[in-house]
């Protein structure tokens, strides 16, 4: 008879990963705690709130919480839970090598709280074979804990959605681990596919790795055509227009977030430096902003020019800015251009404008995230407008 006060524990609740899958796990009617240290997204939680865009994730947030939702900022609810789900990922340093020492650091700081009897899940990207690291590592501080591996695959802003519908991966160490991984997230999803740990480690590299390389096909298609003075989306409309083999064929545009890159240069590390493809989608989607400056430059003097940077998110219809680079254009406009706005209807920053005061004053207008509020927004022919998700559908010529 399992004597916890928790199923779960989730370290690290309180985020992008954690948040929606907690949720989830306590609509099915099992008892979650999050487990955090951000008191400010814990006092919005903790009001039925959201701190971010969640589709669906707060009406169901409202229902669950203080009844088999709970949060803690208390480090001894991991001893009082069955589950422990960790949604640390592995971070690479600035020479875009992994960095493992992070989760060394992290047990250290909880190996007082594990117990024998409890099953440790990791849920964010590891880089492959941390799993049986980790295993081996708290095996040598006297731990018999079971150690899992079981990847988030949703997409921002669509968790509560995909947590239910697509299938989940899990992996473990032997059939007894499996089962239990299996039975708890078949709670919440109908598909559990088994795969050993470095398999299911590589699946989720291997899953970000090929939309980013996507999205790096795309953005070198984009700069060949406008290096030509060619409009890409004229030839790229007549490319999946009732072409089925091209329904995957995504727009350029900026490929940001927190896991595309990074989990690229995890791959590329974990081949020895040999992954050729991941550096070149690397350099094509993180040049996308010097990119665009050098084709202003190529036609008008930007120093004497103001330009507007509309929307900062890494993503449309989000909130989240991790890694988004507009910010990477904004500083390369800051010293190229006479003066740069930025706006976003997500995010508020010091120093952001409205849409409207943008599309006003700037004299060239860059769409760096195409919100669907944006739509609406009136754009005088005078103006120079850089749309290279073809948002307006005017074409992504400049």
């Amino acid at each position: 008879m399992e004597t916890n006060r928790f199923k779960v524990c989730i370290i690290g609740g309180l985020g992008h990963v954690g948040l929606p899958l907690g949720i989830a796990l306590a609509d099915s009617g099992e008892k979650v705690v999050l487990y955090d240290i951000n008191l400010k997204a814990m006092q919005v939680v903790s009001q039925g709130r959201m701190p971010f865009i969640e589709e669906g994730a707060e009406e169901i947030l409202k229902r669950v919480l203080n009844n088999t939702l709970f949060l803690s900022s208390d480090k001894a609810v991991i001893s009082d839970s069955r589950f422990v789900i960790i949604v640390i990922g592995t971070p690479v340093d600035e020479h875009l090598n992994p960095q493992f020492t992070i989760f060394r650091k992290f047990f250290d700081e909880i190996v007082g709280y594990l117990r024998d009897d409890h099953h440790i899940i990791l849920r964010s990207t590891v880089y492959p074979g941390s799993t049986e690291k980790i295993k081996q590592y708290l095996e040598a501080k006297g731990k018999k804990t079971r150690i899992s591996f079981c990847p988030e695959r949703i997409s921002q802003g669509k968790a509560m959605e995909e947590l239910k519908s697509l299938p989940q991966i899990v992996s473990s160490f032997d059939d007894e681990s499996r089962k239990e991984v299996t039975a708890l997230f078949g709670l919440i999803t109908k598909d559990v596919i088994p795969l050993s740990p470095v398999e299911a480690e590589l699946a989720k590299l291997f899953t970000n790795v090929w939309r980013y390389i996507q999205f790096a096909i795309s953005n070198q298609f984009y700069q060949i055509a406008s290096q030509q003075g060619l409009d890409f989306y004229n030839i790229y409309n007549a490319i999946t227009f009732g072409y089925p083999r091209a329904r995957n064929f995504p727009p350029a545009g900026f490929a940001a977030g927190p896991c595309l890159f990074k989990d690229t240069m995890q791959l590329a590390a974990h081949s020895n430096n040999s992954f050729f493809l991941g550096h070149a989608a690397m350099l094509i989607n993180e040049g996308m902003p010097n990119v665009l400056v050098q084709r202003l430059k190529d036609k008008y003097v930007l120093r004497d020019k103001t330009v507007g940077i509309l929307g900062m998110a890494f993503k449309a219809n989000n909130d989240d800015k991790r890694e988004s680079l507009s910010y990477k254009l904004k500083k390369i406009l800051e010293i190229e251009a006479g003066k740069v706005l930025c706006s976003d209807v997500y995010i508020k920053e010091d120093g952001f404008v409205s849409p409207e005061f943008l599309v006003r004053e700037a004299d060239v207008i860059i769409v760096g995230t195409p919100h669907r509020e944006y739509k609406n927004l009136t754009i005088d022919d005078t103006k120079i407008l850089v749309d290279m998700w073809n948002f307006y559908g005017k074409g992504g010529l400049f």
